[in-house]
């Protein structure tokens, strides 16, 4: 089937159903060539049909995003193509509560040491993609921390979060504002919000494909992903491949199930550094999933970060664990700019603090910020 006729077929089934109770899918295309086409003439069909907006491009994997009718097959392409369910995708974190900081260093960042490497590296320069639910631009802590970013779910508007996740995450990994209030992991990276979870804290796997695709475009060192899904998904699989072969790091968050020997995805994919979970103790915490497939943990346990309205919030959850790697690999590659994925990833592992308790993991220990940077001097 040409081009023009598929996008054809595409349309009539998204514009004539649109009461219908469909499921979202991605469908991807095996040959370069055909995709190329396919994307070409979709641009050039744009004013002409009324559905465009509901047949979304997701060129990093080759494919497409749309809502369609239940039973529909793609048998007639004869291999070209295949489909997924896209599927939701929900963010990690337990209960949020108000709490009144006055300034300081959250016990995270003072915990996995960074402000020991303050006086060698801040992070300046390294840029970092916050997939999340997007962030408050006027919070006074993130001020000099962000740049514009992007919102995927209304592009003409800023990405500001209208659920305080985001903003929580970013507070944490490079807040900067002292001596008045909180200050971060990497107080002088810069974080790029790109939102893609709703007010809900929910989102589809083609939404973070788009963000994944954004951050390697525009070529960010670090991706922040502090959400997961229990079931394997070969698109998301793809885009953070691709990302991983652009030098991109994908720092991922295991999941709040206290698993023993699962995670989730996309933190499963050995492309990313996955994170489980600490507390004040140096214990595992009760909520973190752990097991052979967590490469790091770092403090998740009632972390105090930024808020909405110039607020600050305390949350737990591997969410929260992840944006203190996110921030400490800033540190990393502020003074080791050439370093790839695998090689950060091993300067982690071979530089963690023992975890304490009786059924603690053995080959799996904490984030040590100063241990890191020694560990990567010497590699």
């Amino acid at each position: 089937m040409d081009t023009i006729a598929f996008l054809r077929w595409l349309h009539s089934l998204t514009n004539n159903h649109p009461g219908r109770t469909g499921s979202r899918c991605i469908i991807r295309f095996h040959n370069q060539q055909y995709y190329r086409q396919l994307i070409y003439n979709l641009s050039k069909m744009k004013k002409s049909l009324s559905s465009q907006q509901q047949i979304r491009p997701l060129p990093l994997i080759r494919a497409l995003s749309c809502r369609l009718p239940e039973g529909v097959s793609l048998s007639f392409l004869k291999g070209m193509a295949w489909m997924e369910e896209d599927r939701s995708v929900q963010l990690h974190s337990i209960a949020s509560k108000s709490v009144n900081f006055s300034k300081g260093i959250p016990w995270g960042v003072q915990h996995i040491k960074a402000p020991m490497a303050w006086s060698s590296t801040t992070g300046h320069r390294v840029k970092i993609g916050v997939i999340d639910t997007g962030v408050d631009f006027q919070h006074s802590d993130l001020r000099q921390s962000l740049a514009r970013g992007i919102n995927l779910i209304n592009r003409n508007q800023p990405p500001h979060d209208d659920n305080g996740h985001g903003t929580h995450i970013a507070g944490t990994i490079a807040a900067a504002n002292m001596p008045r209030g909180m200050i971060g992991v990497a107080p002088r990276a810069t974080i790029y919000p790109v939102k893609a979870f709703d007010h809900n804290g929910s989102a589809y796997v083609s939404d973070i494909i788009l963000g994944i695709e954004w951050c390697v475009r525009n070529r960010m060192h670090i991706v922040n992903m502090s959400f997961g899904m229990k079931t394997r998904s070969k698109p998301l699989l793809n885009a953070v491949t691709n990302a991983y072969n652009a030098g991109v790091v994908v720092v991922a968050s295991s999941g709040n199930d206290g698993k023993l020997k699962s995670i989730d995805y996309p933190a499963r994919y050995p492309q990313t550094i996955s994170v489980g979970a600490t507390n004040r103790l140096r214990r595992v915490a009760p909520f973190s999933n752990r097991g052979s497939y967590i490469d790091i943990y770092a403090p998740g346990d009632k972390i105090v970060s930024a808020w909405l309205n110039d607020k600050y919030h305390e949350m737990s959850g591997t969410s929260m664990a992840t944006s203190h790697v996110s921030g400490a690999i800033a540190l990393l590659l502020a003074e080791h700019p050439g370093l790839s994925p695998a090689e950060i990833k091993t300067a982690l592992r071979r530089s963690m603090q023992p975890l304490r308790g009786k059924k603690a993991p053995r080959l799996t220990g904490e984030l040590d910020v100063m241990k890191m940077l020694q560990a990567a001097e010497h590699s």
